[in-house]
């Protein structure tokens, strides 16, 4: 298995692209604007679109990558794409997102019979079977819609696990201290002079990081997401300067993970 970082910022601007990644080439984890780093024929092979809350920065390529393919899927005989989320997030898409509205209905269109997507809800602590030996733990998030992480499973490699967009979250280390790490994709959206906003919008800044960072018992690599453009050296710089032995990184685009 290998995954691609297609887009890691909080924010957009030339050069920067909000979360997404993608599974080897058919899974995407989250779909934000770094998917337009794939070209039509590498959409066109995406199937499942694994998504972690509604916001707007990790689903606004669901119905942009839907709109590009469908035709396309439909010619060569493939099923629609398959969107897994909560059931709070799929009903937060069809209402706000596929409404007809803000953008057409692709759970009915080209047709109802053949559409371009099809949503399938999930719970926290179910493993998702995307094939080919393939399988993907549900996290919790604690953050200010209803959320989750992913933990993907290389076997004995360990897992590769990305928190989604969360503020201090005990669930998740209860369930991080059960299981191979072999990769930690976390966030940090704001600075240590912005944490009093990131506990009200439940993010994490460089002291709330270093306190859930300590909940950890052994040194992995961890890999810092969501940090926004122009915002890079001085959070980078903070979260450098925490304790413990952790081996800590910033999360790059198209920075590439092996597993298994």
């Amino acid at each position: 298995m290998k995954i691609r970082v297609l887009g890691c910022a909080g924010a957009m601007a030339a050069g920067y692209r909000t979360t997404s990644f993608l599974l080897d080439d058919d899974v995407l984890i989250d779909a934000g604007s770094g998917v337009a780093e794939l070209s039509v024929e590498a959409m066109a092979k995406v199937d499942h679109i694994l998504v972690t809350h509604s916001h707007l920065d990790h689903v606004l390529s669901i119905g942009l990558l839907a709109d590009t393919v469908q035709r396309r899927r439909a010619q060569a005989g493939r099923p629609a794409v398959q969107v897994h989320a909560l059931p709070e997030t799929l009903q937060a898409l069809r209402q706000h997102i596929f409404n007809g509205v803000i953008w057409p209905d692709f759970t009915r269109l080209p047709t109802p019979q053949r559409p371009a997507l099809t949503f399938h809800p999930f719970a926290v602590g179910e493993r998702l079977d995307l094939g080919a030996g393939r399988q993907v733990e549900v996290l919790g998030a604690a953050h200010t819609v209803p959320a989750v992480g992913f933990a993907v499973d290389g076997g004995e490699a360990g897992h590769w696990v990305f928190t989604g967009d969360t503020g201090p979250n005990p669930a998740l280390w209860q369930r991080l201290s059960q299981i191979k790490l072999a990769h930690l994709i976390i966030e940090c959206a704001f600075g240590d002079d912005e944490c009093e906003l990131a506990g009200i919008s439940k993010h994490l800044c460089p002291t709330t990081l270093g306190y859930e960072l300590a909940k950890l018992k052994e040194a992995i690599d961890v890999h810092i997401t969501h940090i926004k453009p122009g915002e890079r050296a001085a959070v980078m710089d903070a979260v450098m300067g925490l304790r413990g032995g952790h081996r800590i990184s910033a999360l790059e685009n198209f920075q590439e993970f092996s597993l298994g």
